[in-house]
């Protein structure tokens, strides 16, 4: 799957429409995001199952503020609209898999219920 690029029109149709999306949130002007963006390209191939999407914190800064980019490159993952991970930081190529690899075996009907039971305990 080609990676998507996510803005304010098209992020809730892209959450929505794919079980697993993993957003890397960037700009042009920044070296590491660069330097990471092979390493996402070659994961969005690898695995076409998954949807791979990147916003630009330039163009998108309303995107970027609401999910209070402080940094970038920001990883986010979303599975099932959760979000399961939220780091600033590029990762390597097996760092990145590895990551994958944990969000597809997560139980999403636990991580369901402990969220549920920590909005109750709140």
């Amino acid at each position: 799957m080609a990676t998507i690029t996510l803005t304010a029109d098209n992020f809730k149709e892209t959450i929505s429409g794919h079980d697993i999306v993993i957003v890397d949130f960037w700009a042009e002007w920044c070296g590491p995001c660069r330097s990471f963006a092979p390493a996402f390209e070659a994961a969005s191939e690898k695995y076409p199952d998954i949807a791979f999407a990147k916003v630009n914190t330039e163009v998108e800064q309303e995107m970027a503020g609401g999910f209070n980019i402080r940094s970038i490159p920001t990883l986010m993952v979303f599975r099932e609209q959760v979000i399961l991970y939220a780091e600033a930081g590029a990762l390597s190529a097996a760092a990145l898999d590895q990551l994958i690899e944990q969000v597809r075996s997560l139980d999403m009907e636990k991580v369901r219920a402990e969220i549920a039971a920590s909005d109750a305990a709140e």
